[in-house]
């Protein structure tokens, strides 16, 4: 049985041939300029939900965890997220500010991965994110937390139909 689910697992397509083409070399010296580069071109080509990503924190003990969110903004304070601070990713904020978001974008054979640290923003920048949510119902949320992961590590990915990957990584 687990040798036909394998081949059935290698079986599965994986990247279109017709991915866009990455050079290094022509790079923006700041990532955010990289990442709203390559936002634009999943938009144009009609990736869905292009500006979600997976969250990956840890508690205090190291136990890991992962799930799927949607960034709020990217600015001089990071890359910005937003949850309840009772959540479970909330207290494992609270545990360890260190995670990771994963950007996966299958269409264009594309993924970012950003890790760094994670700070609390104020609470008004939170109350004003729970009040422009799409559910918005003029209720006030005091547990809604806007974050900030404020990244040390940027590496963009490139799937290459004849696996030769490009891999571009900034260290900040």
């Amino acid at each position: 049985m687990s040798d036909s689910f394998r081949r059935m697992l290698r079986a599965l397509p994986d990247f279109p041939d017709n991915l866009p083409r990455f050079d290094p070399a022509a790079a923006p010296a700041d990532p955010s300029d990289l990442f709203r580069s390559w936002l634009d071109e999943a938009l144009a080509a009609g990736v869905r939900q292009p500006h979600a990503f997976s969250l990956a924190t840890a508690d205090a003990a190291g136990n890991l965890s992962s799930r799927m969110l949607i960034l709020k903004d990217l600015d001089d304070d990071g890359w910005q997220f937003a949850t309840s601070r009772t959540s479970r990713k909330g207290r494992e904020l609270s545990e360890n500010p260190r995670a990771a978001m994963n950007f996966y974008w299958s269409e264009l054979g594309r993924q970012i991965r950003v890790s760094g640290t994670v700070v609390q923003l104020s609470e008004a920048a939170s109350a004003r994110d729970w009040a422009e949510r799409p559910a918005a119902d003029g209720s006030e949320n005091p547990e809604w937390q806007l974050y900030a992961l404020q990244p040390v590590e940027i590496e963009f990915w490139q799937a290459d139909p004849d696996r030769r990957h490009i891999r571009h990584r900034y260290d900040l």
